[in-house]
């Protein structure tokens, strides 16, 4: 990939982790969740546990991680094991526990969708926007540069999130969990639908999801960013180098002009 591109057509970017830290509210629902799961009273945490959880969030894939992160804490696994073997310990209580992950998973569901019924207003203020994406969103609103927002989570809460901020952008250029389709396949599905002229740049904070990305041949111009104030660690952020293709952004960057971002990383 070279570096002849200086300024996207179209700037992709992920939700929690880049635009929004759900941090808050990932830890709330996790913790009613295992409240219920393990039946115990739902008092709140001491704040260590809930730090703990902070810390370790990164090493989350899927859903029903989340409540057991927390089982793994209360059973006094430490900080550094469970950042070095997490599937292997994620693993271990399921099986010796006779867990059934799809049924943590849907209890957590559950739990959140009855929590944004009674609640509305209650769930999305646990949710806060990272200093200076914001006024960069409304920037680009009224530039050359299309914002198109790719997420896991639910579109029509993203864009709750952002019109209480005052960043209305099109229903269309909000891709959600409803589409039910990889990040790599909504990338693919929006240069066939934007024209052989469009250039993405993709900004994520799940490495692994860049890497699946870059798998992809048909991708190979979509310039991809690592955020590095997200949901990773410093192990991934130091691996970066190694990818010729993903470049390690910082959020004093991300708010600058697209001239000042820089392509860190080896280059072919």
């Amino acid at each position: 990939m070279t570096m002849a591109i200086k300024t996207p057509t179209v700037l992709a970017l992920d939700f929690d982790g880049v635009l929004c830290n759900g941090l808050s509210e990932y830890f709330q629902t996790a913790w009613r969740t295992y409240s219920q799961f393990w039946q115990i009273s739902d008092e709140i945490p001491l704040n260590d546990l809930m730090e703990k959880f902070y810390r370790l969030r990164p090493v989350i894939e899927i859903g029903w991680e989340m409540p057991l992160l927390i089982r793994a804490l209360i059973l006094g696994i430490e900080e550094d094991t469970i950042f070095q073997e997490w599937q292997a310990i994620a693993e271990k209580i399921v099986i010796q526990e006779n867990l059934d992950p799809w049924k943590i998973g849907a209890c957590l569901d559950n739990t959140r969708d009855e929590w944004i019924v009674k609640d509305l207003e209650g769930w999305l203020s646990l949710h806060q926007f990272y200093p200076g994406v914001v006024e960069k969103l409304k920037e680009l609103m009224v530039s050359e540069v299309k914002p198109i927002i790719i997420t896991t989570k639910e579109g029509r809460f993203a864009r709750s999130l952002l019109h209480k901020v005052g960043v209305n952008l099109p229903e269309a250029d909000i891709i959600g969990k409803e589409s039910k389709r990889p990040k790599y396949e909504t990338l693919k599905i929006l240069l066939a639908k934007l024209g052989a002229r469009t250039t993405i740049w993709f900004i994520e904070d799940r490495l692994k999801t860049l890497l699946s990305i870059q798998k992809h041949p048909d991708l190979q111009e979509v310039e991809l960013f690592l955020a590095d104030w997200g949901y990773n660690t410093q192990k991934e952020r130091n691996s970066v180098a190694q990818y010729p293709s993903i470049h390690l952004l910082s959020s004093a960057q991300f708010c600058q002009d697209f001239s000042k971002w820089k392509f860190g990383g080896k280059k072919e």
